[in-house]
């Protein structure tokens, strides 16, 4: 059962760059336990309540489509907690203003370096890639240097009318390719999936390649009837720390959830349950097409911090 909650939307600010598509996939059957029960015990559950956008796919919608949307029911069905939505569109530090105000108590996916939110030990680790048709044989294309992506379009997405928002459109304006960029608003009019667009140009044709965050490109690469290949985009050693005027960037990024600092009790439920059920998380990530990256990265970073994410 879900009970969704309609706060006032508050005003549209530029997103953070740490979340960048930090952004997805086919919904379909996933094969985890949805929430359910008799009313009797659902009266008697205390709500899991999560902030979640109602319209971006491939991670949430109202229709409970996403891969956040099946998560949020495992995790609160595993907790023995009622599910509980309160639909707040993404946008800059949402899941600090959302969690501070006491609109919920989670949210599904926050990058494991967000400030203001206490986050769990991550539960994927995903990149930014270049898609591109498959008969077009652009898909040894790994780098931002790659001296190919001289004479190609390129499309990025543009989040609140800056088309140099993600760390890969960045990047690729910082090494002489602004001109070269076919900018793509992920906002739109409600069940349009926007971000759908910048992927059915690349298999229509209409763009030769395009840089988005790895979820969403698997999500809506798996929908194609044209044959694409999904490439991470490499670079990591060189610029996941490097500073260039637009600001620092990086394309490969840990996904945690976010609790309110302080609510430790949660945030170590979360942990445990995180880790008792990764197979099944896992598997929930493949069935929506989410490419998962340097896992033995992200197992080095958990084992140094004694089993929590740096």
């Amino acid at each position: 059962m879900r009970t969704p909650v309609h706060p006032s939307r508050p005003p549209v600010n530029r997103p953070a760059l740490r979340r960048g598509a930090l952004m997805a996939l086919a919904a379909g059957a996933i094969g985890l336990t949805a929430l359910a029960g008799p009313p009797a015990r659902a009266a008697a559950q205390k709500p899991l309540r999560v902030c979640a956008d109602p319209d971006n796919l491939p991670f949430s919608n109202a229709k409970g489509q996403g891969f956040e949307n099946k998560l949020a029911e495992f995790v609160a069905d595993q907790l023995g907690e009622q599910l509980s939505y309160t639909w707040w569109p993404w946008q800059r530090g949402r899941p600090r203003r959302a969690l501070r105000a006491g609109l919920c108590d989670v949210v599904i996916g926050v990058p494991g370096e967000v400030g203001g939110v206490a986050a769990t030990r991550p539960y994927y680790w995903s990149s930014y890639v270049f898609v591109s048709r498959a008969d077009h044989h652009l898909g040894d294309i790994s780098s931002i240097k790659d001296h190919r992506l001289k004479h190609l379009r390129i499309g990025v997405e543009e989040i609140h009318g800056n088309r140099f928002y993600t760390p890969p459109a960045r990047m690729l304006a910082d090494v002489g390719l602004a001109d070269n960029l076919a900018a793509y608003p992920i906002e739109g009019p409600a069940n349009t999936s926007p971000r759908a667009r910048i992927i059915a140009d690349v298999a229509q044709g209409k763009i030769d390649v395009a840089a988005v965050w790895g979820p969403v490109g698997g999500f809506f690469a798996r929908q194609s009837t044209v044959p694409l290949k999904l490439v991470p985009i490499g670079d990591y050693e060189e610029f996941s720390t490097r500073r260039i005027h637009f600001g620092l960037v990086g394309f490969q990024f840990d996904i945690a959830m976010g609790v309110h600092p302080g609510n430790e009790a949660l945030r170590r439920s979360l942990d445990q349950l995180i880790a008792r059920d990764q197979p099944q998380i896992t598997a929930l990530l493949q069935r929506y097409g989410v490419p998962e990256v340097v896992l033995t990265r992200l197992a080095a970073r958990i084992g140094r911090s004694g089993g929590q994410a740096e």
